[in-house]
């Protein structure tokens, strides 16, 4: 039997990450045991299909310190005879001078629930993004010798300084990424030739409903009959709307379609009337 896995995200389950979603099934569907370990109990209101789907426990950690001191104090007390424990806090010291922040001592807190609630069957830690997710199995991998890896996507790449993707990425058995820009990016940070993996997110096609009809001839030049554009995501700046808006605005007048888009954040109302100008 393949190992058991402990998947870690930043949070569980999210509707907009069916990405992470997919991967998780597709592990449990090839045999893998898992474990999912969130850093922060769901905002969103409602799951996906997939969701439902996965059988793996969802173990959360306590997203701030104070939310439960008792069980922080006890990770603490039942880890810090570990030699893995002082490697850590000589790492988290190091870390800290050059970015004295309190979100890398929660991130660290929750490295201790996590190492420390660990079962033993578990030898590995596979995280998603590279950022706050990345820093909890470092720090937990440090103090329970738990092998780690990742996988990095955008602004968790980008938003974070060269010295700590260099020492994260130094430290991990494996990286994959989702773009070649950033595996240009990390390879030229990473210690080890091939240590970072190109792995474009996939669809699968089953889960999608198959139109029998031929595909439609639809060009834009019949008023009566609009192209309907769709486009599902967030309002938020990193994904561009504000840039696709400005692109349909270019489109000639003599071709008909309506663009609607599902999703909310904290750009809607802004781009709501951008799309009206």
């Amino acid at each position: 039997m393949p190992p058991r896995l402990a998947i870690v995200l930043k949070g569980y389950p999210r509707l907009s990450e069916t990405f992470v979603a997919q991967e998780i099934r597709a592990l449990e569907l090839r045999g893998f045991e898992l474990i999912i370990i969130s850093l922060r109990h769901p905002y969103d209101p409602g799951i996906h299909p997939i969701h439902d789907e996965i059988k793996a426990p969802v173990h959360y950690l306590p997203e701030y310190v104070h939310d439960d001191i008792p069980r922080v104090l006890r990770a603490c007390l039942s880890v810090c005879w570990k030699a893995g424990f002082w490697c850590a806090l000589v790492t988290l010291l190091r870390d800290f001078i050059r970015d004295p922040t309190r979100n890398r001592l929660r991130r660290f807190s929750q490295a201790l629930v996590m190492a420390n609630e660990m079962p033993d069957s578990v030898r590995h830690y596979y995280t998603h993004f590279m950022h706050t997710p990345a820093s909890v199995s470092y720090y937990a991998s440090k103090i329970s010798r738990r092998s780690w890896s990742v996988s990095a996507h955008a602004k968790d790449i980008w938003t974070i300084s060269g010295w700590e993707l260099s020492e994260k990425l130094a430290s991990t058995d494996w990286v994959v990424t989702c773009t070649a820009a950033n595996k240009e990016y990390l390879s030229k940070l990473a210690v080890a030739e091939g240590q970072v993996t190109l792995l474009y997110h996939g669809l699968d096609f089953d889960r999608f409903d198959q139109n029998p009809e031929a595909a439609s001839m639809q060009d834009g030049s019949d008023p009566a009959n609009e192209v309907c554009l769709i486009s599902v995501g967030r309002a938020v700046d990193k994904k561009g709307y504000d840039f696709l808006l400005a692109a349909l605005a270019m489109l000639p007048a003599t071709l008909h379609w309506r663009f609607i888009h599902i999703g909310g954040g904290e750009l809607l109302e802004q781009l709501q009337r951008q799309a009206q100008e």
